[in-house]
């Protein structure tokens, strides 16, 4: 189950942010901010349904949450993760997430750039 969640949100990323990135144009990466924006929405939708509300089962919540949701955008999961973080009042951490995730990150793939050109 938890397989084909996450087969379903390779094919709705890829979905979803190409008919966005068609109609917008290519100047900015218009699909990618949906599907992160959207998922980080489903993500908080499910979450407030299994936990508060009880009507999706701890189950359900970790396929939808892990498998189809950790395949259309892995930014939800850095979205609630922060998120909590911040109504803890763990500011530091959240802030250190923030700035580790999106400075490391482009690190690495600038790195990555560096490696497969001497591959």
């Amino acid at each position: 189950m938890l397989a084909a969640a996450g087969a379903a949100g390779t094919l709705a990323r890829y979905w979803v942010a190409g008919a966005v990135q068609r109609l917008c144009g290519e100047a900015f990466p218009w699909g990618t901010l949906v599907v992160n924006v959207s998922g980080c929405l489903l993500f908080g939708i499910v979450w407030t349904l299994a936990e508060n509300r009880l009507v999706i089962s701890p189950q359900t919540r970790f396929v939808v949450l892990t498998g189809f949701m950790g395949a259309f955008t892995t930014f939800s999961t850095f979205a609630f993760e922060t998120t909590q973080m911040l109504a803890d009042s763990e500011w530091i951490r959240a802030m250190g997430n923030i700035v580790l995730q999106n400075v490391v990150g482009i690190a690495a793939v600038l790195v990555g750039f560096a490696v497969g050109r001497f591959v």
